[in-house]
């Protein structure tokens, strides 16, 4: 039982801030003031009060639409809520009761932000990146890898490989995702952070032949990348060394 309100307790705290990165995730990349003003309705100004910003529960009162106008108010903010929340509870499970669950939780509060940001306008801010730079240095610090070095020779790795890629691919891979994968390998490390960029191409792959074929987006539509970078960090932060040693395994004997 308490376990069960310690996780209960996660969920809450995931999605409540989940509200919040929603606002920083849509107000950074403007340059606007993630205090103020209120929270308001984008089609017609109407000010937000207190008992229609409680996380997905407003959204699923007020039907989706909002009390004024009765526009359509998009189902991101409630899916990023929720996913946060998930998140949260699963970190414990997935990492256990250690000081690695802060690293964890950064990591998942620096993805909710940069997945709206991204789906929104296609950016990956700068000054989030730098924000979370520090948290992430000092996280590595006190909870450092095995070797230390790792993280440097990690850092190095996706600064270079998604500057070559930019490089190559003339502007086919953004100046925040560069410095995004330099972020990331400082917290993952050099093989990590190589198998993050490898599952991020998958999804991405995989997800947009689908939107394709299904005409979903248009040839040469760009699509956010940030999601995938998430999905894939993730996936290679919490079960990197299985995958690693299962294809291990698959290359000396086969299935």
């Amino acid at each position: 039982m308490k376990n069960l309100l310690v996780y209960f307790y996660f969920l809450i705290v995931g999605i409540t801030l989940g509200s919040f990165f929603n606002v920083v995730g849509l107000r950074v990349p403007l340059k606007k003031s993630i205090v103020a003003p209120r929270s308001a309705c984008t089609t017609c100004g109407h000010q937000l009060k207190a008992f229609e910003l409680i996380p997905v529960v407003s959204y699923i009162i007020q039907g989706g639409k909002c009390r004024g106008c009765k526009s359509r108010i998009s189902p991101i903010y409630p899916i990023m809520e929720l996913i946060t929340g998930i998140l949260f509870v699963t970190a414990p499970l997935l990492v256990g009761w250690s000081g690695e669950l802060l690293v964890a939780l950064s990591l998942i509060s620096m993805f909710t932000i940069i997945v709206v940001s991204d789906i929104h306008y296609l950016i990956i801010p700068d000054k989030i990146l730098i924000w979370f730079a520090g948290i992430f240095l000092l996280e590595r610090i006190f909870w450092p890898l095995t070797p230390w070095w790792d993280s440097l020779l990690g850092a190095a790795t996706g600064f270079l490989l998604l500057l070559l890629i930019a490089f190559v691919s003339k502007g086919g891979m953004g100046g925040g995702d560069v410095k995004l994968y330099a972020l990331l390998g400082l917290v993952l490390g050099f093989k990590l952070v190589l198998l993050s960029f490898f599952l991020s191409t998958l999804y991405g792959a995989v997800v947009g032949g689908l939107a394709l074929l299904f005409k979903i987006v248009k040839r040469r539509q760009p699509i956010p990348f940030g999601p995938f970078i998430a999905a894939g960090t993730l996936s290679s932060y919490y079960w990197g060394s299985e995958i690693i040693d299962l294809y291990l395994r698959f290359l000396n004997h086969g299935f």
